[in-house]
């Protein structure tokens, strides 16, 4: 996205960034991770900065709760006993 939005190519990006443009396609594909030295040394090649900060998780609570008011409450109750389910066997 910063790439794109800096308005760089891979082999442009993958230069300014000491890196090769295979690379480049391969972390935005998907197939490799970059380390956070590498994705910090990316973005800053884009204009762009990293910034990280703690968070506690998302549980999607508020928006669950909200749209659970639009469902009828027999489909609810269904829905909630089979997530309850595959829950229990995921854990």
């Amino acid at each position: 996205m910063a790439r794109r939005r800096a308005g760089l190519s891979q082999v442009v990006l993958a230069t300014r960034a000491h890196t090769s443009q295979a690379a480049v396609s391969a972390y935005e594909s998907g197939r490799r991770s970059p380390s956070v030295e590498t994705l910090t040394r990316l973005l800053n090649s884009a204009g762009f900065e990293l910034r990280m900060r703690l968070a506690e998780p998302d549980t999607h609570d508020a928006a669950r709760l909200a749209s659970e008011k639009f469902i009828d409450p027999r489909e609810l109750a269904k829905h909630t006993k089979k997530e309850k389910a595959r829950v229990k066997h995921i854990g």
